[in-house]
């Protein structure tokens, strides 16, 4: 369906890049932002796609623990030595 619509330069210009960036027609840039903004927001989407101009990040949990054998305390202990021995060297220059 052909229709007139006005829209603001602002948008104008960054659907123009977002096409140009895509590859794609203006028409089917601008369709897919309505619908975008159209659909329910309450809906889950689908995670973008390279192909959409956005990069996908895979992340991937990570145990924060200490490894086997540290000792926290034992680090607290040597952070403590570690930033007076650090305060020291300061006074004495």
């Amino acid at each position: 369906m052909r229709t007139t619509l006005t829209l603001d330069d602002d948008l104008v210009v960054a659907l123009r890049e977002r096409a140009q960036v895509l590859r794609k027609p203006f028409k089917q840039v601008v369709n897919d932002a309505l619908r975008r903004g159209l659909s329910d927001s309450s809906q889950e989407q689908e995670p973008p796609t390279p192909e959409e101009g956005r990069p996908v990040f895979e992340v991937k949990p990570n145990h924060s623990g200490f490894a086997p054998g540290v000792d926290p305390l034992k680090l607290k202990e040597l952070n403590a030595e570690l930033e007076n021995a650090e305060i020291l060297r300061k006074l004495r220059t």
